[in-house]
């Protein structure tokens, strides 16, 4: 099995950043593919971005061309690399790894995007 843990979330201006890192521990020899969903408040959990073993991204169109999702696979982390954050962005966001039977997700890490 394998254990997430993001960090990097927090309160930030519109217009401003933020990098989201999510570390991956325990049986990381068996994922595939990693990404982030986020959960709005009153809202359902969505897919923002997935980046394959190899490096290839795909994104979400309510974050193509702001959100940069990359991995590092020697240190076993994802990352969301966010800019032009605006108040839609506010959310707790997930990272995930799979694993060939299983997605794996991580604990959360809030984002609020609010002058």
């Amino acid at each position: 099995q394998v254990q997430l843990v993001e960090s990097g979330g927090g309160l930030v201006q519109p217009g401003g950043s933020l990098r989201l890192s999510c570390a991956a521990s325990g049986s990381v020899s068996s994922i595939t593919a990693m990404g982030w969903y986020r959960q709005a408040p009153g809202k359902q959990r969505e897919w923002v971005a997935t980046v394959a073993y190899e490096g290839r991204t795909i994104y979400a169109g309510s974050v193509k061309g702001r959100f940069t999702i990359s991995r590092d696979n020697a240190k076993n982390t994802v990352y969301l690399q966010m800019i032009s954050l605006t108040p839609e962005d506010t959310a707790v966001y997930y990272c995930t790894a799979d694993e060939r039977l299983r997605r794996n997700w991580g604990q959360g890490t809030q984002v609020t995007v609010s002058s």
